[in-house]
């Protein structure tokens, strides 16, 4: 399909995406905050995004409504694929979650055996284990290794950033998907480098204290890349409009170098900043981040150039020769 999106499918898609976001009823004030800011912001064209969102947050949108706008195959599709991801990203889908993909699945008229493989595709990379070979045999630095493990990680960060940067040039939603495990994989190995285990709750609370949601994330790259004419499955290949193709390269770049650095200063540091520092040292570290974007443009349309959707699973499980190397 080589047509844009009309309005009437871009309204439905995002009121499904944002549906979504709050199917499973408890999503936390960061997350719900995010949500509101992101529409809100987004330079929305004909969309009134804001409008959306609050017919969405009052129940006035309707599962039966939204689709009925979906007249074609590839949009149903998609309004599926987003959905799932939308659901998957901050964890495990709960019963809830469940039955809103099951509902939407029904109401869309799709093959059972299809979308069953695709929530698979999404479950594994949601789940892929944060350690890998690699991280688990670091050990904690020495007082006199601490310099070359800061410069480490600052080199890791920013193959982390150039790599999400360059996921969201690609029009595939489990690439949009992929950036959230990636950035928590990111900061299980920084917080290994200073001698820290964690797990995904303690990334989690690290990420929220900071301001920083997951679901919010993924409903971000979908919302920009819907404005921006940018989902290729359905649009017509690789987005057109560069500008709003590199709006939201930006916005993954810079969200995963804040975040990377933030982590180490944390770390690095004795994990001794309260909720209050880590929200403001991120959000002034995500400024400096969007300044960095231009220079790394091409380093990270090259990578773009590389990815294969079809690996993404062995790219953020890291398997070897997929591994980020620091």
């Amino acid at each position: 399909m080589t047509t844009n999106l009309t309005k009437p499918e871009q309204e439905a898609l995002m009121t499904l995406a944002l549906m979504a976001a709050f199917a499973d009823g408890g999503k936390s004030d960061v997350e719900r905050a995010e949500v509101k800011r992101i529409v809100e912001g987004l330079p929305s064209g004909d969309l009134n995004l804001t409008a959306l969102y609050q017919r969405v947050l009052l129940r006035q949108a309707t599962l039966s409504g939204a689709v009925a706008s979906l007249t074609t195959s590839e949009a149903r599709h998609l309004a599926y694929e987003m959905a799932v991801c939308v659901c998957e990203a901050d964890d495990a889908l709960n019963e809830a979650e469940q039955r809103f993909l099951t509902e939407l699945r029904r109401a869309l008229e799709l093959d059972d055996q299809a979308a069953a493989a695709y929530q698979q595709q999404a479950d594994a990379l949601t789940q892929a284990p944060l350690v890998t070979s690699m991280a688990a045999a670091t050990a904690p630095p020495s007082l006199q290794a601490a310099s070359a493990t800061d410069a480490e990680v600052d080199g890791m960060v920013l193959n982390y950033s150039i790599l999400n940067g360059a996921l969201e040039l690609l029009p595939d939603s489990l690439a949009t998907m992929a950036i959230v495990p990636l950035q928590m994989k990111m900061v299980y190995r920084i917080g290994k480098r200073y001698g820290y285990d964690l797990d995904r709750r303690h990334i989690t609370e690290l990420l929220g204290a900071a301001g920083v949601g997951l679901t919010s994330q993924v409903v971000e790259g979908f919302a920009r890349k819907l404005v921006g004419g940018l989902l290729g499955k359905v649009a017509g290949g690789l987005g057109r409009r560069a500008g709003d193709q590199l709006a939201s390269s930006a916005m993954s770049f810079a969200s995963t170098y804040a975040l990377g650095q933030m982590a180490q200063r944390y770390y690095a540091g004795g994990r001794l900043l309260s909720a209050l520092q880590l929200k403001e040292l991120f959000g002034s570290l995500a400024e400096q981040a969007r300044s960095l974007h231009g220079r790394y443009l091409g380093e990270i349309q090259q990578r773009a150039s590389t990815l294969n959707p079809a690996q993404l699973l062995n790219l953020v499980r890291g398997n070897p020769g997929n591994e980020l190397q620091p």
